[in-house]
């Protein structure tokens, strides 16, 4: 195993922290990456009090885990977005208050600034010395555009400008409050967000400047299924993958009723073009992702999110970490045809 295998542990709200970090010890987890849900990591808290951050690394420790990360996808979500009713349900009171959409967004971006002083309070109150690994907040930041990801009625690149000047008028000062903090953001590509595929995430990048704290959560299971190429991502973007998701999905499955855009219907509905699998049951090219990853000195956690509507989720997520370190390796320290050279015969 060359690198620590993490879960997410956004899909696992439902649970404790203290249940689900004795739970991802049996499934076979070197450490978690703590969502900022349910229960798992208070970002309000943790920047307020180191109290609070040494808790959290008590569970952990206490059940032979680490951390590298967090993640504050829910709120990220609501700060470029249009705002409606979903949004209620996904971010806290605090940040929801009354509902008005402007206020929304702006609240959630001040959560999100947060969220960096709490990340690095989290990471300073780390008890032990593992992997040498800078911090970050993994997350969304929604997008003012996506609803015309299909451009009709006619839509041109001023109109689609306008999208990206908005995300960087929202993010350039949450940037800097990462900065000030030494902490990195991740942005997971992911359909509804500013950047969903290679063009979109470069054109993101170009509108923050090329800000030094933005980067990206790689996550091939939302580019595969749009036939984007995830390995190349990673090699386009070598200096910008913050973070690892190992997710799989498949593709090219349904029955024909359904295409990429998924057709309104739930996952795990049979007639899906497209859906989330457990990681080796999918289409994903995951050795030629640690290739890549290897290629370009990712020496980061590789981050379990799993997801399959089809399958038991502690069956799943115990056999993914598995397949996940079977996958992954260090990348060799000397040329494989040294040996052959004369002088060290």
């Amino acid at each position: 195993m060359a690198r620590p295998v993490t879960l997410f542990t956004g899909q696992w709200a439902d649970l404790s922290l203290n249940e689900l970090a004795a739970t991802a010890k049996k499934m076979g987890f070197d450490g978690l990456e703590l969502a900022c849900w349910g229960d798992h990591f208070d970002v309000y808290a943790a920047a307020e009090s180191k109290e609070y951050c040494q808790e959290r690394w008590q569970i952990l420790t206490s059940n032979g885990l680490t951390a590298f990360s967090i993640s504050n996808h829910l709120v990220g979500q609501a700060i470029c977005d249009r705002i409606d009713e979903r949004h209620q349900a996904i971010v806290p009171a605090q940040v929801w208050g009354n509902g008005d959409p402007e206020g929304v967004r702006q609240r959630a971006a001040e959560h999100m600034k947060i969220a960096a002083r709490a990340c690095r309070n989290f990471l300073d109150a780390k008890p032990h010395r593992d992997l040498d690994f800078p911090a970050v907040v993994n997350g969304f930041s929604g997008s003012a555009i996506w609803h015309a990801c299909y451009a009709f009625p006619p839509t041109g690149q001023d109109y689609l400008q306008k999208g990206y000047d908005d995300f960087a008028k929202r993010f350039l000062p949450i940037l800097e409050a990462f900065d000030a903090a030494n902490v990195n953001f991740g942005l997971e590509v992911h359909p509804t967000e500013i950047a969903f595929d290679i063009g979109s995430a470069q054109r993101a990048l170009e509108a923050v400047n090329h800000h030094k704290r933005f980067g990206f959560n790689y996550d091939p299971s939302h580019l595969g299924y749009q036939g984007v190429d995830y390995v190349k991502f990673i090699r386009q973007f070598k200096d910008r993958i913050y973070h690892c998701h190992m997710k799989d999905a498949w593709w090219g499955h349904g029955n024909g009723d359904v295409g990429v855009f998924g057709g309104h219907t739930n996952f795990g509905d049979h007639r899906r073009y497209w859906d989330f699998r457990s990681i080796g049951h999918g289409d994903v090219r995951f050795e030629d992702i640690i290739v890549a990853l290897n290629d370009i000195g990712y020496r980061g956690p590789l981050s379990i999110e799993w997801e399959d509507a089809r399958m038991d989720r502690i069956h799943g997520a115990s056999e993914s970490c598995r397949n996940v370190k079977s996958y992954d390796f260090a990348p060799s320290l000397v040329a494989f045809d040294a040996a052959f050279e004369r002088e060290k015969q």
